[in-house]
């Protein structure tokens, strides 16, 4: 039996480096243009500790580009990334190493079981000791739920328990960094319930982010959260603060469908839907705007469509561009 040295060498030193720093995921400056001129994110600013990290936007935001990039899959135009004592732009293969990532999509071998499929992937992210494998593969399957149809082919499985299935390989080396972009999007709800309640479990020891445009996902999970759009981050806060800041400040009211326009003209309308033929308002004022609106207890979509409309813009949105040795 041969033993490669300098990878148990720098395997320990990656440990030491993790195990001695705080873990927290620095973002300074990340700015990323694409060669048709769209300028996906822009001089973005982020502190993000160990636990669950909300990153919310609508599609098209600049999300998925810059999960990408902290999971090192493409190169940002400048900026620094640093996870602990890691920088994850020039030292990719150590990040690698301790990095989980369920993107958007991904696909999976239809005709073969996830068992086999996964302790596959238990191969090429190094766990090649028979009997610790199978202990490994069997605990991941067990966690995500999917242990007792672990023979079944996947190309069987319903869309829930391919996402599940993504966690399990997401979780292989038992990573300090998870990222999963858009994890429920397409789920039933009963399949988001138990998606939601396996990352909720994940966010104990490690980064964990999730990036969605599903507002009720980071309000029943995250402690922290950002909004981005148009390759920008809006606002940086803790949801539960955030909400509480907005006390007094949200206004609903029930208006005819063709009212619409004229009431977003005389104030400050954040979000509209129909509710039993008619269209309820939600509208961001310090004071009673009148009218007929009423006073509501905000909640964490109104935090979002108040930052989204340029009506909400605490204290805690973070500057133009920070110093990058800060």
């Amino acid at each position: 039996m041969s033993i490669c040295f300098p990878k148990l060498v720098e395997a320990a030193i990656l440990t030491s480096l993790l195990a001695y720093s705080p873990m927290e995921l620095r973002i300074r400056n990340i700015t990323k243009t694409y060669a048709n001129g769209v300028k996906a994110l822009s001089n973005v600013n982020l502190t993000i500790p160990a636990g669950m990290y909300g990153l919310l936007g609508p599609n098209g935001a600049g999300k998925s580009t810059l999960m990408r990039t902290l999971a090192t899959l493409q190169e940002p135009d400048e900026g620094t990334i640093t996870l602990g004592n890691l920088d994850v732009l020039n030292q990719k293969a150590e990040v690698r190493q301790t990095l989980g990532y369920l993107p958007q999509e991904f696909g999976v071998y239809p005709k073969v079981s996830a068992e086999e499929l996964l302790d596959y992937f238990a191969v090429l992210k190094g766990i090649t000791r028979r009997a610790l494998r199978r202990e490994v593969v069997e605990s991941l399957l067990r966690q995500t739920n999917l242990w007792e149809v672990r023979r079944q082919r996947l190309g069987g499985y319903s869309g829930g328990m391919r996402q599940r299935f993504g966690v399990a390989v997401a979780l292989l080396g038992n990573p300090k960094l998870l990222i999963v972009d858009e994890p429920t999007a397409g789920l039933d709800p009963a399949e988001r319930v138990r998606f939601l309640n396996l990352l909720s479990e994940l966010g104990e020891s490690s980064v964990v982010i999730l990036s969605t445009h599903i507002v009720a996902d980071v309000s029943e999970l995250c402690t922290h959260m950002a909004i981005i759009n148009q390759g920008k981050i809006l606002l940086e806060a803790d949801p539960l603060r955030a909400v509480a800041s907005l006390q007094g400040k949200i206004w609903r009211k029930l208006i005819d469908k063709h009212a619409l326009a004229s009431q977003s003209a005389e104030h400050k309308i954040i979000s509209a839907k129909l509710l039993s033929g008619r269209t309820l308002v939600h509208a961001y004022s310090p004071e009673n705007p009148g009218g007929g609106f009423e006073p509501v207890e905000p909640d964490l979509e109104d935090v979002y469509f108040s930052t989204m409309t340029g009506h909400y813009a605490p204290a805690q949105q973070q500057p133009e561009r920070e110093e990058a040795n800060v």
